[in-house]
């Protein structure tokens, strides 16, 4: 087949299609290898080409220079084949993007070996196998084949020694619960994928190993006497806020006959830097490199930009390793936008007010809020940041000498910018209360008050048993729901007190500008009161002494117009003087201090750009607090052993697991202020910090995630629940200490047990995952069934040794496909939960 053949062969549907570069040829790689990587070896590897198109190529760590060569211009050919709009991926072994480790949720396996290497590719689905993967990480898991020796050990880490029939997973005794969770799924996903589901597991805790003698047993038999003791833990390496916060652009023109390179800007950086013309590299601290083609670009420029960024990263002596990103003009991802402080995208709607949207870009829609469709639609409470619709009850306590001070009723709506409050919100949903803590910081309250103020949000959340969901405002960045609960009320004065009994030294005329077209989203905001604080396009209340005035503005709509009216009567019970911009009387003036220049010119509302939400594990589980990104999000990746913080540019949530320790959810509210602070985009650093608890997810929080379900997490099992399961499944088939070292070699070359099989000793007791016995081997010679045998069957109904648990596995590969509707590589893929809903819709559960 020639390349032409192989690109013509790219099937246009969602999910991954890879190859390898053998003698300089692409070769499509079998879908029950998808996963593994020879480190010998280059490959390709292209990701959901029926939308959003990545096309990645990975370097082994042996490869050669023709190989890597090969593959970067393969990927230069297909990304033309493909219209040029895929977003093109430079990956190194042990290095890869987060992206790119997305795709295997069960983690990267690199396998020694490979063509430039020498070696002999290894077969799936053979037993003759004997190799020890050092398996690290929680989120972004990587397993890597290394020596099959006691030496290669160390005590931090989770090592899975297969033997073809039996794998063995060895916890270090530093490793935590998520590590060891992970290598479990790890080796259930090579006996699923690599043996048809035709192996056993079993697990040793590095820490008691006396507590498995007979696995141990079959470990020495491979790796020999332990002599000495375990290597200490290897630190897990990552990037830093700061390294990834320093950006830089350049341009890169070969307009004068020659290639140049030329700084542009520093962060924050603005999308009209980026010019159709030319092409650009972004340089993320030389933690990424990120390379942008425009439209109207040279073709040699365009075609040259893998290159180009090779080349860029030689140059900045930077390592090898540096992730590369290559995109078109129009097809930008989603990390290379966060990167620029505003990213409008065309056609885009300007405006904030009554936005509804169904897909990512907001269109003006005048209708009222639906509270049934907001619970029914999370993703439309997530874009609208809307809970409900603000109707349920509302406490308010005010921090006085550092107790909580209850508001009294009449004065809701009315804060002060020299107090802290906090405002308790209850409202139901499916029939169980929810709740929303405001922690209101004003600009001029003292750092004891808003220390009181965390400090006594702690102590009303222990009142409702951890139920409530905190998020901090800063004053003048107050949410829309904290609007919506005042229904059109809110007035916010910049300085003073509202403590009864204390005078406001600010008396006299005041001035509050008036934002707003109803009740869910209008406040009144006190600002200096002189000419220059006038602006054309809103409404102003203007409080004197003896006269209150209503001014409304040539630009402003007749809503805004009826809300001002409508809040003046808050500010001040005289009756309202009417002033149209144009036609003040004299002592309008006189009370500002005298006419003075003001904004005048037509202004669009606030533009809100589009970003697409990211989500960070939040860890200290290997020794230091760590941030790690978790690409293409779900559900199942919120781990209850963490604190994880969801950014969706307007606001940042900090998720906190049931079982997070203090140090984590501590350092994740300082980290949370820190990321913001040195995103490189210039973020606004009093964007709202939510704090939501596992269990008591709010819709704003759930509708950024696919399919939320209240009753899956991480596929439901933790890893103690796991390692029962393990134990609790039927007989021990029959597999020797003797098979084991024979079939593997021992210490030594693989070569055939001993003939006399009535010398060897009874099975050692270890923990199965899969029963293979004599029985199955009549459900013919692949020791399948058919699926009459196996759906909607009780456990006692069905056929001797199969696991009523993993029924899928006993059926052929057609029979598979046909019953679950996807093969079984595409299957393990999914999320757990997704398995078990499939499973059970086809009666296999």
């Amino acid at each position: 087949m020639n390349q032409l053949d192989v690109f013509k062969s790219i099937q246009r549907k969602p999910g991954l299609q890879i190859w390898t570069i053998n003698s300089m040829k692409m070769v499509p790689v079998p879908e029950q290898a998808y996963g593994n990587f020879f480190e010998g070896d280059c490959y390709i590897v292209l990701n959901d080409p029926a939308r959003s198109t990545d096309i990645h190529y990975w370097i082994g760590n042996t490869s050669s220079q023709d190989e890597q060569g090969s593959a970067a211009i393969y990927v230069t050919q297909m990304d033309s084949f493909l219209g040029g709009s895929p977003v093109q991926h430079r990956e190194v072994q042990s290095c890869e993007s987060a992206k790119f480790r997305s795709y295997f949720k069960n983690g990267l396996i690199y396998k020694k070996g490979g063509v430039a290497s020498g070696f002999q590719h290894v077969e799936t689905n053979v037993y003759n196998i004997r190799r020890l993967l050092h398996v690290k990480g929680t989120k972004n898991v990587t397993a890597t084949e290394v020596e099959v020796s006691w030496n290669s050990f160390n005590s931090g880490d989770v090592f899975l020694l297969d033997m073809g029939k039996m794998i063995v997973q060895w916890n270090g005794p530093q490793s935590n619960r998520q590590e060891k969770l992970k290598g479990v799924l790890l080796a259930q996903d090579i006996r699923d994928r690599e043996r048809g589901g035709r192996a056993q597991i079993g697990l040793v805790e590095g820490g008691s190993e006396e507590d498995g003698p007979e696995l141990m047993k079959m470990m020495r038999a491979v790796l020999g006497q332990r002599a000495g003791q375990l290597r200490d833990a290897i630190p897990d390496d990552q990037p830093d806020f700061y390294q990834t916060a320093h950006v830089r652009l350049y341009s890169v023109s070969d307009a004068s006959g020659k290639l140049v390179v030329q700084e542009v800007a520093t962060q924050p950086l603005t999308k009209d830097l980026l010019q159709s013309s030319d092409c650009f590299i972004v340089d993320q601290g030389g933690a990424a490199i990120f390379v942008w083609k425009g439209k109207h670009a040279t073709k040699e420029e365009r075609h040259a930009a893998l290159s180009n960024a090779v080349g860029f990263i030689k140059a900045k002596n930077y390592p090898t390793t540096t992730n590369v990103e290559v995109m078109c003009e129009g097809a930008e991802s989603a990390t290379f936008k966060q990167l620029f402080k505003s990213w409008m995208e065309k056609g885009q709607t300007q405006g904030l007010g009554k936005t509804y949207s169904v897909g990512k870009i907001a269109k003006v829609d005048q209708a009222k809020f639906d509270v049934m469709e907001l619970h029914a639609r999370p993703e439309l409470a997530a874009q609208q940041r809307m809970v409900d619709d603000a109707s349920g009850e509302v406490k308010i306590w005010r921090i006085e000498n550092l107790e909580l001070q209850e508001v009294s009723p009449s004065t809701y709506g009315q804060f002060y910018g020299g107090d802290c409050y906090l405002v308790l919100y209850s409202y139901m949903r499916s029939s169980q209360p929810q709740y929303i803590l405001y922690m209101w910081l004003g600009r001029h309250a003292t750092q004891d008050e808003i220390t009181a103020c965390a400090y006594q949000a702690v102590n009303v959340d222990n009142r409702y048993n951890g139920a409530p969901v905190q998020v901090r405002v800063t004053m003048g960045k107050e949410p829309r729901h904290f609007l919506a609960i005042f229904k059109g009320k809110l007035i916010i004065y910049e300085g003073g007190t509202g403590r009864p009994g204390v005078v406001n030294t600010s008396t006299g005329v005041r001035l509050f500008q008036v934002r707003g077209t109803d009740e869910f989203n209008t406040q009144a905001t006190e600002v200096p009161p002189r000419s220059s604080s006038l602006n054309s396009n809103d409404v102003f209340i203007l409080k004197a002494d003896n006269v209150c005035y209503l001014w409304y503005g040539k630009g402003c709509s007749g809503d805004e117009r009826e809300m001002g009216k409508a809040i003046s009567d808050v500010v001040s019970r005289q009756d309202k003087q009417i002033v149209m911009e144009g036609q003040e009387p004299a002592q309008f003036w006189v009370a500002l201090g005298g006419k003075a220049p003001y904004a005048s010119d037509k202004r669009f509302e606030k533009e809100t750009p589009l970003y697409t939400p990211r989500l960070f594990e939040c860890s200290n589980q290997t020794g230091r607090f760590l941030m790690t990104e978790v690409q293409d999000f779900a559900q199942e990746d919120l781990d209850e052993d963490d604190v994880m913080l969801l950014d969706t540019w307007e606001e940042v949530f900090l998720w906190i697991g049931n079982s997070a320790n203090q140090y984590e959810t501590q350092e994740a509210s300082k980290s949370a202020v820190e990321y913001l602070r040195t995103h490189p985009a210039g973020r606004d650093p009093n964007t709202p910090i939510i704090t939501v608890k596992q269990g008591y997810e709010p819709p704003t929080f759930t509708g950024w995630f696919s399919a939320w379900d209240p009753h899956k997490w991480s596929g439901g099992l933790s890893y103690e629940e796991m390692k029962q399961k393990l134990r609790d499944v039927g007989s021990v088939s029959q597999i020797t200490v003797v098979n084991i070292k024979y079939s593997t070699g021992g210490p030594g070359n693989i070569s055939s047990p001993p003939g006399n099989k009535s010398s060897q000793p009874t099975p050692p007791s270890f923990i199965p995952s899969t029963t293979v016995s004599a029985s199955q081997s009549s459900a013919g010679n692949s020791g399948t069934y058919s699926p009459e045998q196996l759906l909607n069957k009780n456990p006692n109904e069905l056929p001797a040794g199969v696991d009523p648990n993993r029924r899928e596995a006993y059926l052929s590969d057609a029979d598979f496909e046909s019953v679950l509707g996807s093969s079984r590589a595409d299957f393990q893929r999914l999320p757990k939960w997704r398995q078990s809903d499939l499973k059970k819709k086809a009666g296999l559960f």
